[in-house]
């Protein structure tokens, strides 16, 4: 399953805003453009999915004010549309309303496959199984909603009341990691709390690579041998009252060389904790999304960290404001992949294909996607993408 367009409005600059994703994706665009915001909204629809929308608002320092965009009138809902593509190959699509008064989404469905197997409005809730002898009767389970919630119905009903169909759709959603505040202070942190993520700016790494099985270690550190060949062991150890450690080993001839984290270096610390995401079971790892992917590494391994995002199974969106990082993808990859965001007259942000412009399509024929973006100066693409709307 992947995600294959979203529609949002009314999310900080996100104001009738659509966007096209494929299975990798990279965010271009000036300062301010709405890059992190993008980033941000994934991480929110994740969150619809587990609950809690005040804990992830205090988690990031932030109101429910401060999510509801500015630009639009006194709407309290932002609402949205998501359009998924199955590995079987039909659609799906959920759509819903949430309001930033009461966290929760007072409007919802689901269509799988265009057969409708959720509802939420007006305080009541339908969910129908697939089943064509069950579909003729009543839903399978409905009623008004007894209790108070956050975030998608869906995070609060018990698993064995659920249908298969949205039992996968939930967990999709809670497989999508957003790792939108990278940051080495906080990777080299010891941490205690076990974690199935590693936090958005990389706080649980400890601990997330403690409870990794042995067969996930070793996976990364065949990555991590590849680029850093003197890297013989990574290690977490437990000390005083069940804090745990992260702690590197280097071989340099006879000599072995361990290292704490507070002590090795911001581009191996960003590199593990992007190979350890990905580690993960596909069915734990659905959306992997990465801010600024080239702060911190060494441009001599760029080539491998976007090589190995382009390969992971899961899809993955990255935001970057480097030429180089475009210039290692394929010409079809970018393509597909790689999203222009700019901003209109009135602060909102939007998106299109970059190589949907007609004047950046005909330099791709000469140039690397990334020579094409260093050509180009953005700030005059605006014309020529006005010019398409109206085309359109």
């Amino acid at each position: 399953m992947i995600i294959k367009r979203i529609k949002i409005y009314n999310f900080k600059s996100l104001v009738n805003f659509e966007m096209p994703l494929a299975k990798f994706n990279c965010l271009v665009g000036l300062n301010g453009s709405g890059k992190s915001t993008v980033l941000q909204f994934f991480d929110f629809l994740s969150q619809q999915l587990r609950g809690d929308i005040k804990g992830w608002l205090s988690k990031r320092k932030w109101s429910a004010s401060d999510i509801k965009s500015k630009l639009a009138s006194k709407k309290k809902n932002i609402d949205f549309e998501v359009l998924l593509t199955h590995s079987q190959g039909f659609e799906i699509k959920w759509t819903a309303s949430f309001n930033t008064i009461t966290l929760r989404c007072t409007f919802e469905r689901v269509d799988w496959n265009n057969n409708l197997i959720l509802r939420v409005e007006n305080g009541k809730y339908y969910i129908w199984s697939l089943d064509e002898k069950e579909r003729e009767n009543t839903p399978k389970l409905s009623g008004v909603i007894p209790f108070d919630y956050q975030g998608s119905l869906i995070s609060q009903v018990k698993e064995n009341q659920l249908t298969e169909e949205i039992i996968e759709f939930k967990k999709f959603f809670e497989g999508l990691h957003t790792l939108d505040l990278l940051s080495p202070e906080l990777l080299r942190q010891r941490t205690k709390e076990s974690k199935k993520d590693l936090g958005l700016g990389g706080e649980y790494l400890s601990a997330f690579l403690y409870d990794l099985a042995r067969e996930e270690r070793v996976v990364i550190l065949d990555k991590l041998s590849k680029i850093y060949p003197n890297l013989k062991q990574f290690d977490i150890t437990t000390i005083h009252s069940g804090w745990k450690q992260l702690m590197v080993e280097e071989q340099f001839g006879n000599i072995a060389l361990k290292t704490e984290a507070r002590h090795i270096a911001d581009g191996i610390l960003r590199m593990l904790a992007v190979f350890a995401q990905l580690s993960k079971e596909t069915k734990d790892q659905s959306f992997l999304l990465l801010d600024e992917i080239e702060n911190g590494i060494n441009p001599e391994l760029i080539e491998f960290l976007v090589d190995s995002l382009v390969e992971a199974s899961p899809q993955v969106l990255v935001t970057t404001h480097s030429p180089m990082v475009l210039n290692y993808l394929e010409d079809s990859t970018a393509i597909d992949g790689v999203i222009y965001l700019y901003k209109e007259q009135n602060g909102a942000t939007q998106a299109i294909r970059l190589f949907d412009i007609p004047s950046m399509r005909k330099k791709l024929t000469v140039m690397g996607p990334g020579e094409v973006y260093e050509d180009t100066l953005l700030t005059q693409l605006g014309e020529e993408i006005m010019t398409l709307k109206k085309q359109k």
